[in-house]
């Protein structure tokens, strides 16, 4: 049986897609990408990244590093998959047509893709809308679809669908809060097993095995784990040390429910902490209530950012801070959580609108001796920002 076949067979024995949201929910969204394309004036969208095509058809996987192309047009959606990626997309997906090619010659996607295009368009030379900085669009696919239409043009919308994706429904947000009680109780199972000489990737599985036993799907990042002086180096995980006394031990983890993720940091000291520890954590969380507080309806998400480093100014010239004071949840794939560049950042002065949601990553670390983190999930409310998330945000001393 071809890939073709295995294709019709599916979609004979599902002719209606398993979807986490109703089809309602999906047909409003494609009407908000369709509006916002027509405002571009383009003629089709070509999108790649696996939350983009999640978002918009429901389609998932947990192969992520194939190319994959959605097409959507005024009338029509059409899904490029690899042969082995035929099941989720017949199974999972709602579009019109779902289009296989052989999973080790994906340049083979080319032409049909182009035929598709002229198809969907009706143009010789269409104007396509896509992300130029996506990391799931090959170069390669470019260069042909830009020899193949001489006088397309190739227009770089890609923070179209990221601003319609910003802002929440009710269906979304159930499925956030649903992930925020998952993480909570992987941090709290985590903080159960940390002490003195245990190993980090102990400290990652207890977090790990509440989350799964709890109900989160395959994560878009695994659970973080960082002892000593590694917690003040931002992105290094568990890699087998032990919690020596008086190390700070800095977890964040993300759990996962219908590609929905509500992460969180929280930070323990094994032992008594340190006077500049606690000054560390103090900072931490006004700088984390200062934004939440500016993070409203109305107000610019450079706003938001600068009521944060105002915050910070006591230990600014001590602590590395990514300049990122909040980032977009909501359905995200490996190998990260983030859905979306709209960041809160003193150089963004796009405002902010009710039931935006955002992970406010507030982790400060002094390098060479520790990071202090504290976080929370959040919904964008016309007075602020309200916590989708419950943190436990005390700074815990482990006695030994």
């Amino acid at each position: 049986m071809d890939y073709q076949a295995y294709r019709d067979a599916l979609q004979r024995r599902f002719p209606e897609p398993t979807l986490a949201f109703e089809p309602a929910e999906y047909a409003a969204r494609l009407d908000a990408v369709r509006r916002a394309m027509a405002d571009a004036q383009v003629d089709l969208l070509l999108l790649s990244d696996p939350d983009e095509l999640c978002y918009l058809t429901g389609y998932t996987t947990f192969e992520v590093s194939v190319q994959c192309v959605l097409l959507v047009s005024a009338e029509r959606t059409v899904l490029f998959v690899p042969a082995i990626e035929i099941g989720p997309a017949v199974y999972l997906s709602r579009v019109d047509e779902v289009i296989g090619y052989p999973w080790q010659a994906p340049e083979h996607m080319a032409r049909e893709l182009a035929t598709q295009i002229q198809r969907a368009t009706g143009q010789a030379a269409p104007q396509i809308g896509f992300n130029p900085w996506s990391g799931a669009l090959r170069p390669g696919l470019v260069s042909v679809l830009q020899a193949r239409f001489d006088a397309a043009q190739l227009i770089d919308t890609g923070g179209l669908i990221d601003r319609v994706r910003l802002v929440k429904s009710p269906a979304e947000m159930a499925y956030l809060s649903e992930s925020a009680a998952i993480t909570g109780a992987g941090l709290d199972a985590a903080a159960a097993v940390t002490q003195v000489g245990v190993i980090d990737h102990e400290i990652a599985r207890a977090g790990a095995n509440a989350m799964l036993g709890a109900g989160s799907e395959f994560m878009s990042m695994q659970p973080i784990v960082t002892t000593g002086a590694r917690s003040g180096i931002i992105h290094t995980n568990h890699a087998g040390y032990s919690v020596e006394p008086g190390e700070v031990v800095f977890t964040e983890f993300g759990a996962v429910r219908r590609r929905y993720t509500a992460p969180l940091m929280r930070t323990a000291v094994a032992g008594a902490a340190s006077a500049e520890v606690r000054e560390f954590h103090a900072v931490c969380l006004d700088v984390l209530d200062a934004v939440m507080a500016s993070a409203r309806a109305g107000a610019s998400f450079a706003s938001a950012a600068r009521a944060g480093a105002a915050a910070m100014a006591p230990i600014d010239d001590r602590a590395f801070f990514s300049g990122v004071f909040g980032y977009p949840v909501g359905a995200a794939f490996p190998p990260s959580w983030v859905a979306g560049d709209c960041f809160i950042a003193t150089d963004n002065d796009a405002e902010l609108v009710e039931d935006m949601v955002f992970h406010l990553p507030i982790c400060l670390r002094k390098p060479g001796e520790f990071g202090m983190g504290f976080s929370e999930t959040v919904r964008i409310t016309a007075t602020g920002a309200e916590r989708i998330t419950e943190n436990n945000r005390s700074l815990n001393e482990i006695s030994a």
